[in-house]
């Protein structure tokens, strides 16, 4: 069964929560299943070695899971209007699938989590799409035939889908966010389903 890709980092599992949203959404396409992987955290000093298996949550990513999927569905939290550094550090290490073109042509798409409304959601999903254009990758976003893009009070855009979770970090996922990251995931693997037909 082909499988679209929700690969993420998440600090304090705002980002891991609409992870699991996108990846309900791909799953709504008959024949498709999402395969969710995260990335360890980047520290400058290392006192011991990382596991090489999460304690919790998905295992890491490693490139094997970018050549057997599908499609690729990118997360990250927002980090001062730009990527995370765990993603963007193991994004930065592909430069071997780059110069083979291993993910050209595959559809891909980004979501992002923020504190505030103006935390630079936006820019955040703009530099995610970077790195992808650059693989060759087919963009997928929101578009506007989406009611809830017109309607919501938390996140969403064209870009991506996104979350706000409040300065203190409480803040739930609302029915628009909700919402809009399953269909993010849905398109994404719709796009990946019918690229995949004879």
């Amino acid at each position: 069964m082909p499988e679209v890709l929700v690969l993420y980092y998440s600090r304090n599992g705002a980002t891991a929560a609409l992870a699991n949203h996108v990846a309900r959404g791909i799953e709504e396409v008959p024949g498709m299943q999402a395969r969710l992987r995260t990335v360890p955290p980047v520290v400058t000093v290392v006192d011991a070695p990382q596991p090489a298996i999460p304690a919790t949550g998905p295992p890491y990513a490693t490139h094997q899971d970018l050549l057997e999927c599908a499609a690729l569905v990118l997360g990250s939290p927002t980090r001062f209007g730009t990527i995370a550094a765990p993603l963007k550090h193991f994004l930065d290490g592909t430069s071997s699938l780059w110069l083979g073109g291993a993910l050209a042509g595959k559809p891909a798409a980004a979501f992002t989590s923020t504190s505030t409304p103006h935390g630079g959601q936006e820019s955040t999903l703009l530099t995610m799409l970077l790195p992808l254009l650059h693989h060759g990758m087919l963009l997928v976003g929101l578009p506007f035939t989406e009611p809830a893009l017109a309607t919501t009070h938390g996140g969403g855009g064209p870009y991506g889908a996104s979350r706000v979770t409040g300065a203190d970090g409480g803040r739930e996922l609302d029915a628009d966010e909700r919402l809009l990251a399953r269909r993010l995931g849905r398109r994404v693997a719709e796009v990946a389903a019918q690229l995949a037909r004879p």
